[in-house]
């Protein structure tokens, strides 16, 4: 499996400039291919187990909660979805991938974010109502 620039943005909850900026500095590592960048599960894991990534992942992913619970003005109905899996790591990245696939393809209003420490995977989706009960009935489909 390997994953795009894009798509490690939706999993961290970094933006692509910031990871840009942990390419030059060489804390995350990739292939670039005709152009784009590409990233191995094991540059993932790499990269996600470095203590400054930990900390600025765990600070985005508490930050999309927090967004979601602090904001009394929405407009249409909202979900935030938290699901702990334990899971293998294999099967951790499937889920993640299946998630950022269906996102990048349908997702519009989607905010997503992937942990995994300690055998345990953590999701977390927010969004419209609409697109996260699809996501989520699409994914308990498969």
């Amino acid at each position: 499996m390997a994953y795009n620039l894009n798509e490690i943005a939706m999993i961290t909850g970094l933006t692509t400039r910031t990871l840009r900026n942990y390419l030059k500095a060489d804390l995350l590592k990739g292939a670039k291919i005709s152009g784009s960048w590409s990233f191995t599960e094991e540059e993932l894991d790499s990269f996600m187990a470095s203590p400054a990534v930990k900390q600025a992942v765990k600070a985005k992913r508490n930050a999309v909660v927090y967004d979601f619970l602090s904001n009394p003005f929405k407009k249409e109905n909202r979900i935030c979805t938290i699901m702990d899996f334990p899971v293998s790591d294999e099967e951790a990245m499937e889920i993640s991938s299946f998630f950022c696939k269906r996102i990048t393809e349908k997702g519009k209003d989607i905010q997503f974010t992937f942990n995994k420490e300690n055998g345990l995977a953590r999701f977390i989706l927010c969004g419209s109502e609409k697109e996260i009960v699809g996501f989520m009935k699409a994914y308990y489909e498969r």
